[in-house]
């Protein structure tokens, strides 16, 4: 399991260095054929300063797009049970206890967000504290919990970072090549910096769903190995995915912070446009998991 979790790491990394080297190679060439940086840096500061919104108050968006609402352990039995359970699992990590909150849906799922251990929520359905038994929901309150300490938050505030900056530049190049703003200069330099333009969007949204897929492997991995109990988690991403439930509230650009992956109809998508690994391949790899 500690072998599975330094190699998702290391992955990570790879993936990342690839993306800036491609943020890089884009802005160089458009740089070489527009012969112009201010654009390029009117454009990245746009984009920092949007993430840097997103990094400290982005959080309470996605909760509230959500409809999560605080847990209400005084006068909920179920939910002091949920409040224990992450108490025990925190303690048992050395996690500090994240805010908990419920949100009123059938459909079993849960997410974690917030830019770091000391500033972290989880959410949790209706659906998924009803359907899961103990172990079952320990496993997925574990995930979560995985996903804060690995600074997974982090990790994608930079990646989303990385591709506001991509798209950005990608569309002005675009638009100003139909406006017909360029320099004249070297055809290979022209013909190399349209291509960088037209498939830097898609390049950069491919290296941001493979970080993603790898992050939710090692939060399977860390979450088993915080239960010591894989088979819990296993049994409950077979529920979750089984489940014929569609979360209200599941939209596109918060999808990718789920357990699995809230939109029905993108869990049929099999390979590079998923933001969630194959619901059997994470299971068979929590089954070959030996605590």
């Amino acid at each position: 399991m500690y072998e599975q979790i330094a190699a998702n790491r290391r992955k990570t990394i790879i993936l990342v260095v690839v993306f800036l080297l491609l943020l890089m190679g884009l802005g160089y060439g458009l740089s070489l054929y527009f012969d112009s940086w201010a654009i390029l840096v009117v454009a990245v500061m746009l984009s920092v300063g949007m993430s840097w919104w997103s990094y400290f108050y982005g959080d309470r968006t996605i909760l509230a797009v959500s409809g999560a609402q605080p847990i209400d352990p005084e006068h909920d039995l179920t939910h002091r049970k949920v409040l224990h359970l992450v108490e025990n699992l925190c303690i048992a990590s050395g996690l500090p206890q994240p805010k908990v909150l419920i949100i009123n849906d059938a459909a079993p799922n849960a997410l974690a967000t917030g830019r770091d251990p000391q500033h972290a929520s989880i959410a949790l359905t209706t659906g998924l504290i009803a359907k899961l038994d103990k172990s079952e929901l320990e496993g997925v309150i574990a995930h979560e919990l995985s996903h804060i300490k690995n600074y997974d938050i982090l990790l994608a505030t930079i990646v989303v970072t990385l591709v506001g900056v991509v798209v950005l530049i990608s569309d002005w190049a675009l638009r100003a090549r139909w406006q017909g703003e360029r320099r004249e200069g070297s055809g290979i330099i022209i013909v190399v910096a349209l291509i960088l333009a037209i498939l830097s969007p898609l390049l950069a949204r491919l290296i941001y769903f493979a970080i993603s897929r790898r992050r939710e492997y090692l939060a399977d991995a860390s979450g088993a190995l915080m239960t010591r109990y894989p088979e819990g988690l296993a049994r409950a991403l077979a529920k979750i995915s089984s489940d014929t439930h569609q979360l209200r509230t599941a939209n596109r650009a918060t999808a990718g912070l789920f357990i699995v992956s809230p939109l029905k109809r993108a869990t049929a998508i099999i390979g590079l446009f998923s933001t969630h690994p194959p619901i059997e391949k994470r299971i068979e790899a929590l089954n070959n998991m030996s605590v």
